[in-house]
């Protein structure tokens, strides 16, 4: 009996100490299976890391914004404490309907965000706005489209601060090619259109809703003659677009989406770092709930250019900048200042 019981404890002795050895290697093996896969994920982290990295450093085009309302504002700072930033976005008539050549702003919006309030002002700027450029005063009064055209975005932004006093921290800069594809890579948009009518093949009634690819969206904004509103028209329409993109896109998933910036990589140039472009997908996002769209208001005038010759142009009195000014400070959370007297020579209040 006593030897039977001997027995028994053997048998559980080896079972338990087999069953430990298998419990250990089964530790083992789930260890080892756990660290391959943490390092795969770094490996593929990594590697994904580079290819955002290098897609972003395609799009990165640095710009001077040295201009008054700037000075003391610095970007990465104010990311970090979460507070309101201006971003300029300029869309150029290149890269779709046959367009190559360096162009014209054909799209100017200020697109204040405020993470606090969760509010996205978006303020466009008719591209015929009248304005003598600070670094070109030889050529006189002109359409402000033709800013980007002599001097760039460094131009561009320093004509804006010059007439509104609002301060830029960032910009993005894209072509009607590289807008389409947006579009298209992120599953397309639903936008409502303002108004009847037919353009580029596609059909559009008044208050319905469309779910729009990259080239119907394209039909949508850059209807050219039949707006009643005109070029008030195009902004608006041109808005509904942005603002129905930035809804899709404003997120940490597709900012991280190799694919997505990829295919806008080669017609879209921006100051925004892929970390800036990150931190804001991250914290800035909910702004984009609540956007409110307004523009400038101008009178349409006529001028004899000497250099560009008879043109239309839209004469933005000082109290409709100083509207537009006070309004995208307030979203800003800056004190609101006085812009600067009309130099244009219309001297409209």
């Amino acid at each position: 009996m006593a030897e039977d019981n001997k027995q028994n404890q053997t048998q559980q002795h080896h079972h338990r100490h087999h069953h430990r050895r298998r419990r250990r290697k089964f530790w083992r093996i789930f260890w080892i299976v756990i660290g391959i896969v943490v390092v795969a994920g770094i490996f593929v982290a990594g590697m994904m890391y580079k290819n955002l990295r290098d897609t972003t450093n395609n799009m990165y085009t640095p710009v001077a914004k040295k201009t008054k309302s700037n000075k003391g504002r610095d970007l990465d700072t104010l990311l970090q404490e979460k507070k309101p930033i201006n971003i300029l976005l300029l869309g150029i008539d290149t890269g779709a309907m046959g367009r190559h050549w360096k162009g014209r702003t054909d799209t100017m919006m200020m697109m204040s965000i405020n993470p606090k309030k969760n509010t996205t002002d978006i303020m466009s700027i008719p591209r015929d706005s009248a304005a003598i450029f600070p670094d070109f005063k030889q050529y006189g009064v002109t359409k402000i489209n033709s800013a980007y055209t002599l001097g760039g975005v460094s131009q561009t932004m320093k004509t804006l601060d010059k007439y509104y006093s609002v301060p830029i921290d960032g910009y993005i800069l894209i072509n009607m090619g590289g807008l389409k594809k947006a579009i298209d890579q992120v599953g397309g948009i639903d936008v409502t259109s303002p108004l009847t009518f037919d353009n580029m093949g596609y059909h559009f009634e008044k208050g319905k809703t469309y779910h729009m690819n990259g080239k119907k969206a394209l039909a949508f904004s850059q209807l050219r003659h039949g707006d009643p509103r005109q070029d008030y028209g195009r902004q608006d329409r041109d808005r509904r677009v942005v603002m129905a993109l930035l809804k899709k896109s404003v997120s940490p998933t597709t900012l991280l989406n190799t694919k997505f910036l990829n295919s806008i990589a080669d017609e879209m140039q921006t100051d925004l770092t892929m970390n800036q472009m990150y931190k804001i997908g991250m914290d800035y996002r909910k702004a984009t709930d609540h956007v409110v769209p307004d523009h400038a208001q101008g009178v349409s005038k006529s001028t004899d250019n000497p250099k560009f010759g008879n043109m239309e142009i839209e004469v933005i009195s000082r109290k409709e900048r100083q509207r537009v000014s006070d309004r995208l400070r307030e979203n800003l959370e800056l004190q609101k200042v006085t812009v600067a007297k009309d130099d244009t020579g219309y001297n409209m209040n």
